[in-house]
This record gives C-alpha cells, structure tokens and sequence, in this order.
C-alpha cells in the first residue's frame, strides 16, 4: 500500500476470539453501526483487503474481520500479519472475544455442536487447545471483552458502546403516519389513535389540503385535546425511547393513525416527531404512508 493510501485508509477491526464468546454478535452489533463485516477471512487475505480498503477509502471507512480458528492452519499467521499491519496503519485495532471456560461448555452444548478444535476428544479439549493457539493474540489485542456473564443483548449493547461514532444515534426511531381504512402497519412496534380528534376533512375548506399545510395543522393542534395528547405521549415514550437503547433495540416504529392518513395523523407525526428529536441517542425518521392516496 502506497504511504498516500495508508493515510486516506479508514478505521479497521480485527473480531477475534474464543469459539463461542459471541464473534457472531459482535459482528452483527458491528454491521448495525455501518461498519463493512467480513466474516471468517483468512489472515493471508487481510493484506490484500486492507490495500483496497485504503483505495476506497470514502467508500469502506470503517472495515471489521471476524478472524477465528474456522481459518485452520492459516490462522496460525494472524499474529504476524496483525505486526506488520500495525506497522504500516495507525487505525488498526485487534478485540478478543473471552468467555470462561465453564460458560463456552455450556454454550457448546446448549446448541449441541461440536467445537471446531474438539476432534475425537471433548469440547473442553477443543476450548484447552484453542487458548493454546489464541494466547499470543489475547496478549497483543487492543480491547479484551469477556463475554462470561453477558446474554447476546448485553454484548450487542457492550459493543455499541464501544465502537460507534461519538455522537451517533443509537436507535432509530420512524413515525409514520397512516389511515386506518387502508389497516395497521405490519411493521409498528407501537399505534396511536388520532380520531379521537375533529376530521378536518368535514371542513370544506381543509378537505383539498393535507397535514402539511398550516392551516390543516392550526385547526387540528386547536382542537381540545390536541396538545395534551402530544405532551404526555413524548413523555412516556422517553423512558421508552432510552430503554430500547439499554436493550440495544435499533430500530421501531411508532404508528400514528386517523381515518385516511391526510389530515390529523400527519400533523400529530410531525408535531410529536418536533418532541422526540431531543431524546439523546435518537435519530427520527417521519414517513407517511397513506399520504398520496386518493
């Protein structure tokens, strides 16, 4: 890699670890923050990948390489790969995956698979003959998560806390709006009825426009009601919106629903979609799915 490439390279992560401490996971926790997830990559193959992460630079700014015992006689040459990539990149960064020996046992024969070094013996000679291989990259990794006493949520959320961007949202949030005449969402995590408001759609001067319009939006925030639904609803759904976060739920949807998905519904998304923008670590979406019917 030419010294201009090695500048412009994005930020690389070499998953490593334990068979059965959660490479899986963390990979996938990994995939949701928008990292590029290569799976059971040989360590010959890393060179090469990383030479071309640092041509496409914009395009692959932050790749991570699941690395595992799967690679057979080619995973012994990780350590030295590891050396000479970190001599030649400064945003490399190597996580091993640990679990006690105990908790990968338990893990093995929860999903009744054998382990990938076990061979005529037991699972636990498979976990004795892996730390053998594993002991020098352990000592050399930049980060050691032990996974012991962590269910695949708590990992998940560990690793987000750990490799997002300082500042990104953590959870996705969509409202969309919709009428109840065409159905439910399929997708909704959570439905709220606006019909408990006056149809704008009786007023003939309101009939032609939509929710976006202000004075759709004037009539329907003056109606009684309006306001307080708007107020105690952003406030339950903070705690919510904060424990989807701790659970590292990334995404839902909140549905906001009215006779045809015009009028009312549309304004209450936009307007409860204003409150929610500032629970930290929420990024909202407004969608409008019945809006362009006839």
């Amino acid at each position: 890699m030419s010294e201009a490439a090695r500048q412009d390279a994005g930020e690389v992560l070499i998953v490593t670890g334990m068979s059965g401490a959660g490479r899986s996971t963390a990979a996938d926790a990994l995939e949701d923050l928008g990292w590029y997830v290569v799976d059971n990559l040989p360590p010959r193959m890393l060179r090469p990948l990383l030479d071309l992460s640092g041509l496409a630079a914009d395009a692959l700014p932050r790749i991570a390489v699941v690395v595992d015992v799967r690679g057979r006689d080619m995973f012994t040459e990780l350590p030295e790969v590891t050396r000479a990539l970190r001599d030649a990149r400064q945003q490399l960064r190597v996580v091993f995956l640990d679990a006690a020996d105990d908790v990968l046992v338990r893990r093995y024969e929860a999903v009744r698979r054998p382990h990938p070094l076990q061979g005529d013996g037991t699972i636990l000679d498979g976990i004795r003959r892996e730390r053998v291989r594993l002991a020098a990259i352990r000592e050399s990794a930049d980060v050691i998560i032990d996974t012991s006493d962590f269910n695949i949520h708590q990992l998940a959320t560990q690793v987000v806390e750990l490799f997002s961007e300082e500042g990104s949202a953590r959870h996705a949030l969509t409202i969309m709006s919709f009428g109840f005449k065409y159905g439910l969402p399929t997708d909704a995590d959570l439905v709220a009825d606006m019909r408990f408001l006056p149809n704008p759609f009786w007023n003939d001067e309101l009939r032609a426009l939509t929710g976006e319009d202000d004075a759709v939006r004037e009539f329907v925030m003056a109606q009684t009601g309006a306001v307080e639904f708007l107020d105690a609803y952003a406030a339950a759904m903070a705690p919510v919106l904060e424990g989807y976060q701790r659970e590292n739920k990334r995404h839902s949807v909140i549905a906001i629903g009215c006779t045809g998905g015009k009028h009312r519904s549309v304004v209450m998304v936009r307007e409860l979609a204003a409150r929610l923008a500032s629970v930290p670590g929420v990024a909202v979406r407004v969608a409008h799915r019945d809006l362009g019917r006839e």
